[in-house]
């Protein structure tokens, strides 16, 4: 019995220290799935929107940080017209791209939102992050919404805000 517990114990441990770090829960198959061969179309009408991510914010001083879990929403607010985001690239406080989630053109679905989202430990983009959608719609529909809600959570103490794209070009 005590040779089993030891067992079970030592597993615990072991599972609890697993230290391997995650860039994104967002499974590169789901973009793969989403990819879409947009011929050269002139109706379709191109715009970049910025928005602003924090992975990372200041706590008291300029020498503490909280690390954020951040959730970047692309929504299609369209009842009709499906929209396609070229591009969706990730910059961190420095200006330097970080990564880039896909090489193709995705589509969403009238009223889809899709979502990346930036872990609590993966601290890249630090507390100027940003990134850069490159999208696409046909003349008549409304534009593509980009929002991001930052969060994160220790013990009964909590913190959270959002932000919202900004149509650059």
């Amino acid at each position: 019995m005590k040779n089993l517990l030891l067992i079970l114990l030592s597993g615990l441990i072991f599972i609890a220290c697993d230290n391997r770090k995650e860039i994104s829960s967002i499974n590169q198959e789901n973009w793969k799935n989403r990819m879409i061969d947009l011929p050269h179309i002139d109706s379709l009408i191109a715009g970049t929107t910025y928005l602003p991510v924090y992975s990372q914010i200041y706590g008291r001083t300029e020498h503490i940080t909280h690390d954020l879990t951040a959730t970047i929403s692309m929504r299609n607010t369209n009842r009709n017209d499906t929209i396609y985001i070229m591009t969706a690239t990730y910059f961190n406080t420095e200006g330097h791209m970080i990564r880039s989630y896909f090489d193709e053109p995705i589509y969403l679905a009238p009223m889809e939102t899709v979502e990346i989202i930036i872990d609590e430990i993966d601290q890249e983009g630090g507390t100027g992050a940003n990134f850069l959608f490159d999208w696409k719609t046909e003349t008549t529909a409304c534009e593509p919404l980009f929002e991001s809600v930052m969060i994160s959570t220790s013990g009964q103490q909590g913190l959270s805000f959002t932000t919202r794209g900004v149509r650059i070009k």
